[in-house]
């Protein structure tokens, strides 16, 4: 580890979501926490499945490696921050205490970063890979023909953490898990690990001549100057007025006339308000970026509307809510439970009992089936769209969308314990993660 001894931690940076542009001179990115991942595996490309088989090739005990991945599969690791040489990232335990853990890898020298681009120069179709978050095997190969390995091989992910583990623990694990990952959606993470960050990348390719790949050439169409100074004898819309950071004040209801008969001036109130909250969420959503690409939200019924205006209601309004919609008080709290884990959807799941038949059995089964290592798989005793762990207070329910949501044996009652997951261990790891802190 002597050489990154001298590399401290320079503090907290604000979050990134995955593409935004690097900080620190190109040369740090920092990654929110990803989800628990869907499905079984963490990588999905080649290089990510590379990555991935450096750690474990080289792990000497593989109980950690496995914990790591249980870790990962949980949720458990915060945000990543990637620089060149180290990888960082607080990871939690079952018992949520935090470590702090990186994960080292050798930088290149000049020498092999000038080989690099001499070679990336030559072939500008490598370049254009790496600008679709492509890494192709035949980049891979030239690199190392040129000298230079772009992969971690056995041995080169240097572990430290202050758990003082000696060896790769389940901490540095996890964080290489949820690396893979990122490699997945963007190859250049490898490249800002080994020392260059995407734009200083693409300056030093321009500077030395790359020659971009031809655009193929399409249908003739209009040409976009002209189209854009036709538009001029338009006038210009008005900009947007800004989103107000908060839900406007309803007006009260409180004067000196006497509501009419059969009017409940306080539930009044309470609906205009609830009303307004509404109303600046959905805005926000329409304000928000990709908003007209997402399906429309199916109109609630009554009783799902009860549900989502008893969230955060006070007392007396959940004991009106609860009788108009035909549910006694714990049944209102176990909805409103639900509703904040995912809404209609989870209250669906929580509400309705359905047979699982034909092929949405079968794929239920393959779920389950492929969810888990053999020697980890629990013993599940199914019960229509419910699957129970035999021995323990836990439960995976599958939805009618093919998620499956997790729950837990409370009070002698099965309740909601965390978010849909899309497939059945990920959705029980996450239970157990929520349970266990």
């Amino acid at each position: 580890m002597s050489r990154h001894d001298g590399d401290e931690y320079e503090g907290d940076h604000g979050h990134e979501a995955f593409g935004s542009a690097a900080t620190g001179a190109d040369l740090e990115r920092t990654f929110s926490a990803l989800p628990p991942p869907p499905g079984r595996g963490f990588a999905e490309t080649w290089w990510g499945r590379a990555w991935l088989k450096s750690l474990e090739d080289a792990a000497l005990d593989s109980e950690q490696v496995r914990a790591g991945r249980r870790l990962a599969r949980a949720g458990a690791v915060g945000a990543v921050s990637v620089r060149p040489g180290r990888i960082t990232a607080v990871v939690l335990d079952r018992d949520r205490t935090a470590h702090r853990s990186d994960v080292l890898l050798q930088e290149l020298s000049a020498e092999q970063w000038d080989r690099f681009l001499d070679m990336a120069v030559e072939r500008a179709g490598h370049i254009a890979a790496l600008l679709d978050r492509d890494m192709p095997s035949q980049l891979v190969e030239d690199s190392a023909a040129a000298g230079v390995e772009l992969l971690p091989g056995m041995g080169d992910l240097e572990p430290q953490c202050d758990c003082d583990a000696w060896d790769h623990c389940g901490h540095t694990a996890a964080l290489c898990y949820q690396v893979a990952r990122l490699l997945d959606q963007d190859p250049f993470v490898l490249l800002l690990m080994r020392g260059r960050g995407e734009r200083a990348l693409l300056d030093d390719v321009q500077s030395r001549g790359a020659v971009p790949a031809e655009v193929p050439s399409g249908p003739e169409g209009v040409d976009g100057a002209e189209a854009y100074a036709a538009g001029s004898i338009l006038p210009a819309l008005p900009a947007l007025p800004p989103l107000p950071e908060t839900p406007g004040t309803p007006p009260a209801l409180d004067t000196d006339t006497p509501p009419a008969p059969g009017v409940d001036a306080g539930a009044l109130e309470f609906l205009a308000a609830r009303t307004a909250v509404e109303a600046h969420r959905l805005l926000a959503e329409a304000l928000g970026e990709g908003h007209e690409r997402r399906p429309s939200e199916a109109e609630l019924t009554m009783s799902q509307d009860a549900v989502r205006l008893a969230v955060g209601s006070p007392a007396e309004v959940s004991d009106r809510l609860a009788e108009g919609s035909g549910r006694s008080r714990e049944q209102l709290a176990s909805a409103v439970h639900a509703w904040r884990f995912g809404g209609a959807a989870a209250l669906s799941v929580l509400e309705e009992e359905w047979t699982v038949g034909g092929e949405q059995l079968a794929r239920a089964r393959a779920a389950i089936d492929s969810a888990w290592d053999e020697d980890e798989r629990p013993t599940l005793r199914a019960a229509r769209n419910r699957w129970t762990v035999v021995g323990a207070g836990s439960q995976v329910r599958l939805g009618r969308d093919g998620r499956w949501w997790p729950y837990r044996r409370h009070d002698g009652r099965w309740v909601p314990a965390g978010r849909a997951a899309q497939d059945p261990a990920t959705a029980l790891a996450s239970m157990e993660h929520i349970t266990s802190t």
